[in-house]
């Protein structure tokens, strides 16, 4: 019989509380009281944890950089063979993703540096490293492909911070109408568009398979 995987702690309780509150109601609204309420913890183990609501900001948008780098790391368009199609299956991953309320999809690291970038740095660094990562992550693929199709003048980390400023941007329309419709669009169009990068330098210039 398996061994009872452990119960999280308080502070893991809590982080996974952060995530999901303030992604639904905003860094600003979100209390104390919601997030212990939602961890199920007191406010007594909020304080041996962390010091302040900012401080466990900072700390959420860590582990949500964590969780995620490990999710997107074991999704399956790493397995194709051409680095456009895994460009293009990225793209395509997120916008499976884009189900369900705005809050169950929309990034953490983007609510929270839309409301405190001025007012704490500490955040926002914090949120910055994690949205930055990420991009960086698609580099490799973008510059294979970049010298697999021979584009020219086409600079992988801007066309990679480009699909991350296409996406949080998608999780604002999507916030706006309350449902994902719109930020499907938006990954389309970004779609078409990394295929009209790429398309014209295809063998014969005929169109990708995807």
């Amino acid at each position: 019989m398996p061994t009872p995987a452990t119960p999280p702690n308080a502070r893991t309780r809590l982080l996974h509380a952060a995530l999901d509150v303030i992604r639904a109601q905003g860094y600003a609204a979100t209390t104390l009281d919601d997030l212990c309420a939602s961890a199920g913890v007191t406010k007594g183990a909020f304080f041996h944890h962390f010091p302040s609501k900012e401080a466990l900001g900072v700390a959420a948008a860590e582990h949500w950089s964590t969780t995620t780098a490990a999710f997107f790391a074991t999704a399956p368009y790493h397995h194709h063979a051409d680095p456009l199609d895994r460009l293009l299956g990225y793209i395509d991953f997120r916008a499976d993703l884009l189900q369900g309320p705005p809050a169950a999809f929309t990034c953490l690291a983007g609510t929270l540096v839309q409301e405190v970038f001025d007012t704490s740095p500490p955040i926002r660094i914090a949120c910055a490293e994690g949205i930055f990562a990420h991009a960086q992550r698609l580099e490799p693929d973008i510059e294979a492909a970049i010298a697999q199709y021979g584009v020219p003048d086409l600079d992988a980390r801007s066309l990679a911070l480009h699909t991350q400023a296409v996406l949080q941007g998608a999780f604002i329309l999507a916030k706006a109408q309350g449902g994902p419709e719109l930020a499907r669009e938006s990954v389309a169009h970004l779609r078409r568009y990394i295929l009209l990068l790429f398309r014209p330098h295809s063998p014969h210039g005929a169109p990708h398979a995807n």
